[in-house]
Order: C-alpha cells, then sequence, then structure tokens
C-alpha cells in the first residue's frame, strides 16, 4: 500500500507540475497580447522584467516629458535578441528601438540598459555620453558589419568576431608597435528579423553605418537574410543618396548562404498561414513575395564572395528543394552574378557562420587586401 501511495503521490505531483507549466504558457501568451503593447517592453529582453513592470507604472509623462529619457533602473538584457533593432554604435554603445512597444532604449558595452525613452531622448544622451568622455576613442581605421539572419541573433556571429580577433591578436604579438586604430572594429548588427520589413532593416543599417566614428574602410559579412538586408541598404544608398560615401567606402563583402534569388524553400512554406506568423514580413519577402521584392535589391560595390553549403557529400537532402543545396537555399539561389570568389562547404544552412573552415575562409578573404589597395576610405569632405 505504501509503494501504491507514494506512486499516486508522484503522479498528483507531476500532473500539478504540467498544470502550471501550461499555466505559465498560457499566461505569458496573455501577457505578451495585451500588456507588451502598452508599455515599453524592456522585460521582453530583460531577466529582471520585475523592476521594468514596476517603473512603467509610476510613469504618468506629458507630452513634453516624452522628449526627455525617462528614470532608469540600470538593467542587464539579452542585448536585443529579436525584439530589438540597433540604431546607433559608437564603441559597443547601442541606442536600439523595439517595434512591438514603440520603444527606445540605450545599452552600454556589457549589454546594461543605461536609458529609455525616446529616440531623441537618447540620442541625446549618447551625445553627452560621447562629449563627457575623458579618454577620447582613436578613430577606428577599419570597421566590420556582422549581419545575422533570419530569426537569429548577433551573438549567432560571434565566432568570425572570435576569428578576427584572434587574427588580430597574432599580428600584435609579431608587431608590437601596432596601433589601436589599425585592430578593426567588430560591430554586431542586431534586427528584429521577423518584426519588420527588410527595408526597414536596411534603413536601419544605414543609420548605424552613416554614423560610425570616423570615415572609416567598411567590411561586411552576413548570414542568409543578412546579405539581403545589405543589399537593400546598397540600393537605398544610391537612389536616396549617401552622404557619407559609404558605398565609396566598402572594401569586401562576405555572403554566408545567401539566398540572392530568393528562397524556393520560403515560398513553399509561405503557402502555410504558420510561415509568416512566425517568420514576418521579411519571410515572406524572401519566398512569396520576392519577385516584387527583388526589383530593390542591388550588388555590393566592391570585391565579393559567397559561400555556399553543399550537402551533397554527405548525402542530405531536402525534399523540397531542386539540386544541391544547405538545407534552406540551394547553391544557384546562392549565386550572384559579379561575384569576386564562390565557395561551397558541406556544411548546413544553420551552421555556416560556426563552421571552422568556413570562418576561416571568411577572414581570409576580409582582409585579403589589408593595406586597403582597391577602393580607399573617402575623404568626408570630398565630392562624389
Amino acid at each position: 500500500m505504501d509503494c501504491l501511495s507514494r506512486t499516486k503521490k508522484v503522479h498528483q505531483l507531476f500532473r500539478r507540475t504540467l498544470a502550471l507549466i501550461f499555466a505559465g504558457t498560457s499566461w505569458t501568451s496573455i501577457f505578451q497580447a495585451t500588456v507588451l503593447s502598452q508599455v515599453p517592453a524592456e522585460w521582453v529582453d530583460d531577466p529582471l522584467s520585475t523592476a521594468n513592470v514596476s517603473e512603467s507604472g509610476i510613469e504618468q509623462s506629458s507630452d513634453e516629458d516624452v522628449m526627455d529619457s525617462r528614470w532608469n533602473l540600470p538593467l542587464p538584457t539579452l542585448g536585443g535578441k529579436q525584439f530589438w533593432t540597433d540604431h546607433r554604435w559608437w564603441y559597443g554603445w547601442r541606442v536600439q528601438y523595439n517595434k512591438t512597444s514603440d520603444s527606445w532604449r540605450l545599452l552600454d558595452p556589457s549589454s546594461v540598459r543605461r536609458a529609455w525613452g525616446t529616440k531623441e531622448a537618447m540620442l541625446a544622451e549618447l551625445a553627452k555620453l560621447q562629449a563627457d568622455n575623458e579618454k577620447p576613442h582613436a578613430e577606428p581605421i577599419d570597421v566590420v558589419v556582422l549581419l545575422h539572419g533570419l530569426m537569429r541573433s548577433a551573438s549567432s556571429m560571434k565566432p568570425i568576431q572570435a576569428a578576427i580577433d584572434a587574427r588580430y591578436a597574432t599580428i600584435d604579438a609579431t608587431h608590437k608597435e601596432s596601433k589601436a586604430n589599425e585592430v578593426p572594429s567588430v560591430v554586431m548588427f542586431a534586427y528584429s528579423s521577423t518584426r519588420e520589413s527588410i527595408t526597414s532593416h536596411a534603413e536601419a543599417l544605414r543609420e548605424v553605418v552613416e554614423h560610425l566614428p570616423g570615415r572609416p574602410r567598411l567590411r561586411f559579412v552576413g548570414h542568409s537574410l543578412g546579405n539581403i538586408v545589405l543589399r537593400t541598404a546598397i540600393s537605398q544608398w544610391r537612389s536616396q543618396g549617401d552622404p557619407t560615401f559609404a558605398l565609396d567606402r566598402m572594401e569586401r563583402v562576405v555572403m554566408l548562404g545567401p539566398p540572392n534569388q530568393g528562397s524556393s524553400f520560403a515560398k513553399t512554406l509561405g503557402q502555410l498561414g504558420l510561415f509568416e506568423t512566425i517568420t514576418g514580413h521579411s519571410g515572406m519577402q524572401l519566398g512569396p513575395s520576392w519577385n516584387e521584392f527583388a526589383e530593390s535589391l542591388d550588388k555590393p560595390p566592391c570585391p565579393f564572395a559567397v559561400i555556399a553549403g553543399d550537402l551533397s557529400p554527405l548525402r542530405i537532402r531536402n525534399p523540397f528543394l531542386k539540386g544541391p543545396s544547405d538545407g534552406v537555399v540551394t547553391i544557384e539561389e546562392a549565386k550572384l552574378e559579379g561575384m569576386d570568389e564562390f565557395f561551397t562547404v558541406p556544411v548546413l544552412h544553420s551552421f555556416l557562420m560556426r563552421d571552422s573552415t568556413c570562418v576561416q575562409t571568411t577572414v581570409d578573404y576580409l582582409f585579403e587586401d589589408d593595406a586597403g589597395n582597391g577602393h580607399t576610405a573617402t575623404d568626408p569632405d570630398a565630392k562624389p
């Protein structure tokens, strides 16, 4: 009887646990649907969410107060995974926007929230920070911008950042006289890939690039959708104006698994309503809306390489795709007219930016011309 009693208690505990998990999941859904659209939504990304709820509860600002930075409790965040888009970058400091809650915030290099409020207020806070900086930073000569893919976050590009750091750590050990500004600054551009259109992502990227310190040479590495965001930004610079001559300063671009011809896989999945719910407008633009959207794309104005995944040697095949692919993008879809180099690796689409061979190939091509021959940094006062 004791054994049966203990078994019954275990079953009851198990059922209660499942009930709590279900209730918690349901409450989270209700919370997101009813509350997040009404308040700053910092807790969507911040672990210390209760503090955010409290500060929003006491916030009753007038129209005049909206222009000001609101009372802030410094909170650690996740840096903006899928909810936030970067609009400014200054030596690791970032101004980010959350479309879901129409909220802006300022993060420090450790991803701690230092201020929140309107965009104007955050830009003012950043300007004050720059003016009060006691130890001026040396303006970088080179900047590498890393762009993650659909439903991914900036942290997915960390292996490439680590490889760049390792490369220059080796150079520094050999040439001890190297200067700090000769080491490339790496900007891991974060954007809410499933919550806005590719056009919006490109506009945010342009803001970040146009407000980088100085006039550095620019190098880009994109994974999947990140490449389409970059191609859109290039098109916008050409059609809407390029005030900081970003196109002239572009040195090299590496595209990892880019759906340069659209995604037949996304077109197939796009027939399901759930696909748009999960991937947002950006996912639809890669698939069902591709033919119309492709007209707004352009090619890099500098040498660029494409690295595509080919699972044929592993005998892995996606039945929804025709021909060799990385499981998501076919080799033919990855190609782009004018590419300087084309490489294939036996790696799944989602792991291209983590594969050691792929990462090394990326870094080698990215800095093949360290002297800056070809495209050179443009004088900010020069005419285009």
